[in-house]
């Protein structure tokens, strides 16, 4: 059953729910209802059994060429903390949603992703780019500091220099140099961007969905953590994976020398 609502249409099949940003003549470009729509989205992913992977992608020429900056974010009177409050309650939420969602994601940039549109898309566990997608770090063309976590992503990613660049200078880069650089997972012609991000998440649907959570907490965790750290939250993960029905159907279809079939739970 598919259905739309604030520019996002979402749908679920098959354990794969569908996301797609509905705003072609806007270039996707997110008003306040839709980021707080797909927060509302992954947030019931996540709560969802008969979710199991996600795919979030766009409609027409772009992914998300960013937030709608229509109004102007000079204009009006503002008081101290305005700003920051707007930022945490809106861009930063919504990428720590992608982040924080409990199902793997897979991002299906279908065109241009600038600004926050280039780092909801860089969020996500798995991106693939369609030949012609381009992502664009638009900020500085506009004197704007990178927001949605841009400096938190893009380092992590490709290294503070190659960050710095992307940053600094604002050119666009396409689609196969963002594979290069590690930005994307795979570049695939247009055509064959459905398709590919589909099979990817039947191929994860099918998975032990909590191990894939906890898999997932874990390497987003190790961005920001020591070894010992690390160590103790993969001893933890295995403690709490282990009592999981995947996890001993994992196990049991090994021995009995046949594929398991894991139910996500």
């Amino acid at each position: 059953m598919a259905t739309s609502d604030l520019c996002v249409r979402h749908s679920r099949e098959d354990g794969v729910r569908r996301i797609t940003l509905d705003r072609p003549e806007a270039l996707n470009a997110l008003t306040p209802g839709m980021r707080d729509r797909l927060v509302a989205l992954l947030d019931a992913a996540s709560a969802d059994p008969e979710t199991r992977a996600v795919v979030l992608t766009g409609t027409g020429r772009a992914f998300c060429a960013g937030a709608d900056l229509r109004g102007g974010v000079a204009g009006g009177e503002r008081r101290t903390g305005d700003v920051a409050r707007t930022l945490r309650l809106g861009a930063q939420r919504l990428i720590a949603a992608v982040l924080d969602c409990e199902k793997p994601v897979i991002a299906a940039v279908n065109g241009t992703a600038a600004g926050l549109g280039a780092h909801l898309a860089l969020a996500c566990d798995l991106v693939l780019a369609a030949e012609s997608a381009r992502f664009i770090e638009v900020f500085v063309r506009r004197g704007l500091v990178p927001d949605g976590g841009g400096a938190y992503l893009l380092p992590r990613l490709v290294g503070p220099h190659r960050a710095k660049e992307l940053m600094f200078l604002g050119d666009a880069l396409g689609a196969a140099d963002a594979e290069r650089l590690g930005l994307v997972n795979r570049a695939v012609p247009d055509a064959e961007l459905e398709d590919a991000a589909l099979g990817w998440a039947a191929r994860l649907a099918a998975g032990p969905t909590r191990a894939l959570a906890l898999t997932k907490q874990l390497v987003n965790a190790s961005w920001d953590s020591d070894r010992a750290g690390a160590f103790a939250a993969e001893a933890a993960a295995q403690e709490i994976n282990l009592t999981t029905e995947d996890a001993a159907e994992g196990l049991a279809a090994f021995v009995e020398r046949r594929n398991p079939e894991f139910r996500g739970r």
